[in-house]
């Protein structure tokens, strides 16, 4: 008599939101082809919180969507929740940091500082997390940080069909400052563009005391290409001294749009023909200037890989 053959239950799929990223969670969800888990905060007067799941998770694979920018709450809701799921007994907990925040505290630039992207690596593997699924880190060396798997995804998957429907011609890629570099010359190679560089001195942080440009840019059509787009002050500085040495227009790609303090007027008085985001991080503002791509496709394509045990190599542009 033949045996029967034990079939192995696949472990069932769980996408849950933290609150600042709700917008984004729903439509990776709709991507990934289940619904939303249910999710409730309790908060007190004092502005403490409590997560808790409104379902079971035992012996799942739940998936926590949340991008950590400051405010620190943000990621303390990711820590919180990752525990929560933990105590629940979930089998895999997979952190998606669309963006992951504190990364350009990356090393040790001066005496008796922190390296802040390490000690949130550690904190949010401590929380529970069994794997880390981001988007254009600072650094590409956090993810050395961690002891579990981290898949790293690029922007460039969703930039690069935009800027080659934009027919331009004579492009030309620059990056904002020489840590850039690297990812300048990536977009050229599958643009077939050439690359220039600035070279920026910072007074302190967010601001800049001296830019000069490396390559020639008149008769060009340049895209700036840049990991975060914060103030803005870099951005605009750059797009200013390029129409200065006789570039015909400049046009800006930011995977994560911080925008913080009076970064909208900034892009909105700048030289700046577009500035080009994705929605790692919800828009605050709406400008004809700035495009908002999304990209919760390229997240949900990639979550449901991992979930099948599928390579994501599929999801990066060759």
């Amino acid at each position: 008599m033949e045996p029967k053959r034990i079939r192995k239950k696949m472990t069932e799929a769980k996408i849950f939101s933290c609150t600042q990223s709700e917008d984004l969670a729903k439509q990776i969800a709709k991507n990934f082809g289940i619904p939303m888990g249910k999710v409730a905060f309790s908060r007190y007067s004092d502005g403490e919180f409590q997560p808790s799941f409104e379902e079971s998770v035992r012996g799942s694979r739940v998936f926590i969507v949340g991008s950590t920018h400051p405010s620190s709450d943000n990621l303390m809701e990711m820590l919180l929740m990752l525990d929560a799921a933990k105590r629940a007994s979930a089998r895999h907990i997979t952190a998606v940091m669309p963006y992951f925040g504190w990364a350009r505290q990356d090393r040790k630039d001066k005496p008796r500082v922190p390296i802040g992207a390490k000690m949130i690596a550690k904190l949010l593997e401590t929380a529970g997390a069994t794997r880390i699924i981001t988007m254009d880190l600072h650094a590409d060396q956090i993810q050395g940080f961690f002891e579990k798997p981290v898949d790293h995804l690029f922007a460039s998957t969703i930039f690069v069909p935009y800027l080659q429907s934009l027919n331009l011609d004579n492009l030309t890629i620059a990056s904002p400052d020489m840590g850039g570099s690297k990812r300048a010359y990536a977009y050229s190679k599958f643009l077939g563009s050439d690359v220039v560089i600035c070279y920026k001195q910072r007074q302190k942080a967010n601001v800049i005391s001296h830019m000069e440009l490396i390559g020639d840019v008149k008769g060009k059509n340049v895209v700036l290409v840049d990991d975060m787009v914060d103030t803005a002050g870099t951005l605009t500085k750059a797009a200013e001294l390029m129409i200065e040495r006789g570039a015909l227009s400049v046009r800006a790609v930011c995977t994560h749009g911080i925008l913080s303090g009076n970064a909208h007027e900034r892009v909105e008085n700048s030289a700046l023909e577009e500035l080009i985001i994705t929605d790692t991080i919800p828009p605050k503002n709406e400008s004809p200037k700035i495009k908002v791509l999304s990209c919760a496709e390229l997240f949900g394509s990639t979550m449901k890989s991992v979930h099948l045990n599928k390579s994501i190599h599929e999801n990066f542009i060759n």
